[in-house]
């Protein structure tokens, strides 16, 4: 086979490029290791900056999303029982969206093959070739029969595990990480959302997230340890646990019911430089991970997705190469900022064993802090809703 560009993942980063390539006229394959029933069945982040909407919106996947998603305009905060609110829209001028991951990539699929795009699943062994050089390729086997498609460009978007970023020589490569000592808890659960907008509670029992899926479906975690296992955690002590950490109003207002789905995960914030390698581009979760507490993961992806498009549609339009020459530069001083931020939220509302009573005197200030201070809001604020691409 021979393509323009062969996609590594069929994730929403890949499916999303695919999407923004074909409108620009570029032909693209995607390659995914696992069935289309796997990819839907993750369930993802739900938190949308207002800049990935207008960017869902120009790929022509705006309809289902504006009926079905939430708008919202604020957040609350909350510590030791005492909560506020901080007003997005009146402090960064825009809001953000929720709206599931799971959604979107679903909305994707709708739309690849609404334009007849080839979506390869079930791809094994899946090897990078020549990336070094003018005529690179991809190899796989599909139902065990080997294949083969040459590309002028592989972008890998094939998540953190995959194979893109192994397939860059370990000497061109730098990368940063800071393991957190705790994961989160997170349970699904069809149950009205405790609350209009997201809670994020401070607690010295451990950090605690109210968020939600849709009106009828609802997302919460709760810190726990990393040796925690989920056998030691039944549905009725989850629910206790968390009403503990939030606010005692929003304690006494949420709906439980069975989780649906229950799983823990570790958090860590990683960046891997440059995140291009001849005719290689990594992209998302490929070249950066951020612990979900500033919501950034999918929001990253897809701004490393729109640095990438518009460098290639320049480099097939005009023959123009300064996008694709810069587009590790580009995307990693946004990666930063995030990275940044999500580090930030992570260690202001997160209870750290190591940082004892001084720790928590010290986040409880920075809370207080927020509450207080027009210019911590609008900093946090302008963030949160997404720094401009």
């Amino acid at each position: 086979m021979r393509t323009q560009v062969c996609i590594i993942g069929g994730g929403p980063s890949g499916l999303l490029l695919a999407q923004l390539l074909h409108l620009s006229g570029i032909e693209s394959v995607v390659v995914e290791r696992h069935g289309r029933t796997h990819v839907l069945a993750r369930i993802r982040a739900g938190v949308l900056e207002w800049g990935s909407v207008e960017r869902l919106r120009a790929a022509g996947l705006g309809a289902r999303m504006d009926r079905e998603g939430f708008v919202h305009g604020g957040i609350h905060l909350a510590a030791q029982n005492r909560s506020f609110r901080i007003d997005l829209q009146a402090r960064a001028g825009r809001p953000v969206m929720v709206y599931g991951q799971t959604e979107v990539t679903r909305d994707l699929y709708a739309a690849r093959d609404a334009a007849g795009g080839t979506v390869i699943h079930g791809a094994e062994g899946v090897a990078l070739h020549d990336l070094d050089g003018a005529r690179p390729h991809v190899t796989y086997s599909l139902d065990g029969v080997g294949q083969r498609i040459d590309c002028d460009f592989v972008a890998g978007c094939d998540g953190f595990h995959g194979v893109a970023r192994r397939s860059v020589p370990a000497g061109a490569l730098r990368t940063f990480e800071r393991v957190y000592p705790f994961g989160w808890l997170g349970v699904l659960s069809e149950t009205p959302p405790v609350g209009d907008e997201l809670i994020y509670a401070h607690h010295d029992r451990g950090f605690a997230l109210c968020s939600m899926r849709n009106r009828r479906l609802s997302r919460y975690y709760i810190q726990v340890p990393l040796e925690a296992r989920l056998e030691a955690w039944p549905d009725s002590a989850f629910w206790d646990e968390l009403r503990r950490r939030i606010p005692t109003d929003a304690a006494e207002r949420i709906e439980t019911g069975p989780a649906i789905e229950k799983s823990i995960v570790a958090l860590r914030s990683f960046v891997a430089e440059p995140m291009r390698w001849g005719r290689l581009f990594l992209v998302g979760d490929a070249a950066h991970i951020v612990p979900p507490t500033g919501a950034k993961g999918l929001n990253l992806a897809v701004s490393d997705v729109h640095y990438l498009h518009q460098a290639l549609a320049a480099f097939y339009r005009d023959g123009e190469a300064g996008g694709i020459e810069t587009y590790s530069a580009t995307a990693l001083r946004r990666v930063w900022k995030a990275t940044r931020f999500s580090w930030w939220m992570t260690t202001t509302l997160h209870r750290f064993p190591e940082a004892g009573n001084f720790g928590q005197r010290i986040q409880e200030s920075e809370l207080d802090d927020l509450e207080t201070s027009a210019t911590a809001q609008t900093a946090l604020a302008e963030n949160y809703v997404g720094l401009p691409f």
